[in-house]
């Protein structure tokens, strides 16, 4: 039997308790708390009766080391530990269906969505918005409004989210298109220049190209 259940039957006695003793004892005081009992007992049913999203804190031992990925499944698994930990995804978005959820359901999204529209939707997520479409009538917005991934107080590296989209990836069964050589060895040991004069000037620092983004229908452009 789990924790959950077992607090649940707790539960179930105490509002049994309460009934009782406003059913067959009449003194007041006793019936008041009968009563107060009662409310106590169907408060934590209610709340142990609504699904929870764990998310747990980050595990000690460091910051990540990068240098040892090798392989798109090693990012994967760093990326699994980001969404239920520093990410914070799982406090609103679940795996599957889920009624609690506050957020669309990312089950499958790595099939249904591009690694670019991905990594928009994280580091701009007004760019396009979701809608509901779980209520009858109009669609409506879902009711929590996505932060930006890569900024405080989340604050993810690059190297933290492309994890995060291999593991949805692989989560969806789909090849990992993210691949340990785009890895930015942040992490590294910055090595000093040999003695000598000067250089005269510096290089110019290479342009990185912009990612682009697919479009998906059912969206509104924010």
């Amino acid at each position: 039997m789990s924790e959950v259940a077992l607090l649940q039957i707790i539960g179930l006695c105490v509002v049994g308790l309460g009934v009782v003793i406003l059913l067959f004892i009449q003194a007041r005081f006793l019936r008041v708390v009968g009563f107060v009992v009662i409310v106590l007992g169907t408060f934590a049913l209610t709340a142990l009766g609504v699904p929870q999203m764990a998310s747990l804190p980050p595990e000690e031992g460091g910051a990540t080391k990068w240098g040892e990925v090798k392989t798109p499944n090693d990012m994967a698994a760093i990326g699994q530990k980001i969404f239920f930990s520093k990410g914070q995804c799982a406090l609103c978005h679940s795996i599957g269906p889920s009624e609690s959820a506050r957020c669309p359901d990312l089950k499958g999204i790595g099939a249904k969505l591009s690694r670019e529209f991905i990594y928009e939707s994280l580091t701009q997520p007004q760019a396009y918005i979701y809608l509901d479409f779980r209520h009858e009538g109009p669609p409506k917005e879902y009711p929590a409004r996505m932060p930006y991934i890569n900024k405080n107080p989340i604050g993810l590296s690059k190297n933290e989210i492309l994890s995060v989209i291999a593991f949805l990836q692989q989560m969806s069964g789909e090849p990992i298109t993210v691949s340990p050589t785009e890895i930015v060895q942040a992490d590294a040991p910055a090595i000093a220049p040999p003695p000598g004069p000067a250089p005269t000037a510096a290089p110019e620092p290479a342009k990185s190209a912009a990612a682009g983004s697919s479009g998906v229908q059912q969206l509104t452009k924010g």
